[in-house]
């Protein structure tokens, strides 16, 4: 049996554990929660309504619809990377009670949606989510992108392809990269990349409200700045002060509706 040089072998291992490392960490992007774990039964108690998308031509999507009765916007809302749809119910009713419709979807290996959460799958679930408002009669200049932590990464890419009315980003951040910076300076950003928004936040045409508390244990503030100084004006940022990662809107209080009313407000056609 021939002989394996010493060099082609421990390049081959290197390159094989560098890829088992580097699937682990990607993987571990993504925290879903599928049905039956949940709070599935405030569906009928916030007035929400199932939907189901298709993404992609073949995977099945679950959504809810929440109408804010004689709202002129829709929101399309983007949840971070943890759970699934039914813990978002606060979001749900704050943007309801300031004057927006709101269709939340699960993305793909979430809640009670098929297949499994990947970078190119996620774009791909906002898109027929967008599509779906598109077909309930909403414009463009009616649809407001919201998105949350890893939510965001997937509204800027959707407001880079499709217009939109708005673009509303909690505690955003400049890229993936930059994120696992942070946490392993070296290794990090070796491994973990994509959802860079930074790269594609100047491609979005529309108004943009930031908002980012300033003890954000997850994702540094200044990661929201950064990509705030890529977005094209008109554009706002908002720093909550006291707010971490997960409370924004309960440490902002009655501010937080008062923010997304006056947004509204500037993206509301006159009659």
């Amino acid at each position: 049996m021939a002989r394996i040089p010493k060099l082609v072998g421990w390049t081959a291992v290197a390159a094989s554990g560098y890829g088992v490392f580097w699937y682990a960490a990607n993987r571990s992007i993504y925290h879903p929660l599928r049905y039956p774990a949940g709070l599935w039964e405030y569906r009928e108690l916030i007035g929400a309504s199932d939907v189901e998308l298709l993404s992609g031509g073949r995977v099945r999507l679950h959504a809810w619809w929440v109408p804010a009765p004689g709202a002129a916007l829709a929101t399309l809302y983007l949840h971070g990377n943890a759970g699934n749809l039914t813990h978002r119910l606060r979001a749900l009713e704050r943007i309801r009670a300031a004057g927006s419709s709101v269709l939340i979807l699960d993305y793909r290996g979430y809640g009670k949606s098929q297949g499994r959460p990947t970078e190119s799958g996620l774009y791909e679930d906002a898109t027929a989510g967008y599509r779906h408002l598109r077909e309930k009669g909403y414009p463009p200049p009616r649809i407001v992108l919201h998105g949350e932590s890893l939510g965001t990464a997937v509204a800027v890419d959707l407001a880079a392809r499709e217009p939109c009315a708005g673009l509303i980003l909690e505690a955003p951040f400049s890229s993936a990269a930059d994120v696992a910076a942070r946490i392993l300076p070296l290794l990090g950003p070796a491994v973990i990349r994509g959802f860079n928004s930074k790269a594609k936040i100047g491609r979005a045409r529309t108004r943009t409200l930031i908002i980012h508390g300033d003890r954000d244990e997850v994702i540094p503030l200044e990661l929201g700045k950064a990509l705030f100084d890529a977005a094209r004006p008109p554009k706002t940022f908002w720093t909550v002060r006291g707010a971490g990662h997960n409370n924004l809107a309960d440490v902002a209080g009655p501010e937080y509706a008062a923010r997304l009313r006056a947004f509204y407000a500037q993206l509301t056609p006159a009659e």
